[in-house]
């Protein structure tokens, strides 16, 4: 990776559940940016990444904003003066501070704020990392307890993109947030922290992106395997963007969907067609992930096949509600046959008990 950091700071917030009093740790100044800051940046940068259900928005504006004391305007006069990274970093703590006062829960973690470039984008990253126990045995065999950071964990994270920002601060789409957790939505504070409201909704593009492409597949009437090769082009495309931060661009994912000589690209299809979908958008992977599978969980049972072997070696009875399965992979075979093996020999064994308590002499003398 290649990612360059500008300025890092870091604060530890703490706030018991039923107290109004978040207490604040700060540094006395900048973190110095060395190899383990910058491979520690580049681990949440992955992981952010890697989070599936994301929204996208930007700064609330009018005239019932407190444009004087918003996220906003000690972002714009630090991009003013980037020499005044602390302050921006000190006050923006204070913010979520004044938004976690307002709700009876426990929050502890550290806050980082980091400016950063990454593959040519300019971001500012701001999360709430939480903080996790974990026991550790030193050499003469003690054992302890420490808490440490957990990245993995990260639920109330944002990233606002510099560059679209400041080209288009009217616009709905340059800061990007994790959705939510379970039990209570990121909104709740953290959005009002950063004064963001949602915008393009991505799973709707995603969705209209899927039905755009089964659409033109069958236009064309390309047989089966073309079909699925589409859809695979389609899904690596979407992946590589999801990898790198990037937003789906309708002209470089036609550039890369194959279509015969002197045909209609895909890009010029969707224009043609009503499908709401905008030349460039951000993606909600799991959707992008459905086009060439199928998979569903419930009572224990789980189920997952290429969408290519539906009507064939896989087949739904609407009617009665069965899936058949003509061609069983090889290990689940070797699997259920060695099921059926002991479940044939714990029947034998039932059997012979049964016999031989039939065949023993009773302890009562005849009539």
């Amino acid at each position: 990776m290649s990612l360059i950091i500008t300025n890092i700071d870091l604060h530890y917030l703490t706030k018991a559940e039923n107290s109004a009093e978040v207490k604040i740790t700060s540094n006395k100044g900048l973190i110095e940016v060395n190899e383990k800051i910058n491979a520690f940046m580049e681990n949440l940068h992955s992981t952010y990444n890697s989070k599936g259900s994301k929204s996208f928005g930007g700064f609330k504006q009018g005239p019932e904003v407190d444009n004087a004391q918003s996220f906003m305007k000690l972002l714009q006069d630090y991009l003013d003066d980037q020499d005044q990274f602390v302050p921006f970093s000190n006050q923006a703590v204070m913010r979520l501070k004044l938004e976690l006062e307002k709700y009876e829960l426990a929050e502890t973690g550290y806050l980082v704020t980091c400016h950063y470039e990454m593959l040519g984008g300019r971001y500012l990253f701001v999360c709430l990392l939480p903080v996790s126990e974990h026991y550790y045995v030193d050499g003469e065999l003690n054992i302890s307890a420490d808490t440490h950071v957990d990245t993995s964990k990260m639920t109330l994270a944002a990233r606002i993109d510099l560059f679209e920002y400041q080209q288009n601060p009217q616009g709905n789409r340059y800061i990007s947030f994790i959705k939510g957790r379970a039990g209570r939505k990121v909104a709740d504070f953290f959005l009002d922290f950063l004064g963001c409201e949602e915008g393009i909704d991505a799973k709707q593009q995603s969705h209209n992106l899927v039905q755009a492409v089964e659409d033109f597949v069958n236009v064309n009437q390309l047989n089966p395997e073309e079909k699925q090769n589409t859809r695979k082009e389609l899904l690596s495309y979407c992946k590589e963007q999801n990898q790198l931060g990037q937003e789906v661009k309708l002209k470089e994912l036609s550039e890369v969907i194959p279509v015969e000589d002197n045909g209609e690209k895909f890009f010029e299809f969707c224009q043609q067609n009503d499908y709401e979908l905008e030349e460039s958008f951000p993606h909600e992977q799991a959707v992008i992930n459905k086009v060439t599978k199928y998979s569903g969980y419930g009572a224990g049972i789980s189920v997952s096949f290429e969408r290519s072997h539906f009507g064939s070696d896989v087949r739904y009875n609407p009617e009665k509600g069965t899936l058949t399965i003509y061609k069983v992979p090889p290990n689940l075979k070797e699997q259920l046959l060695k099921l059926i093996e002991d479940h044939n020999k714990a029947q034998d064994a039932i059997s012979d008990d049964s016999n031989t308590a039939a065949a023993a002499p009773s302890d009562s003398a005849p009539f």
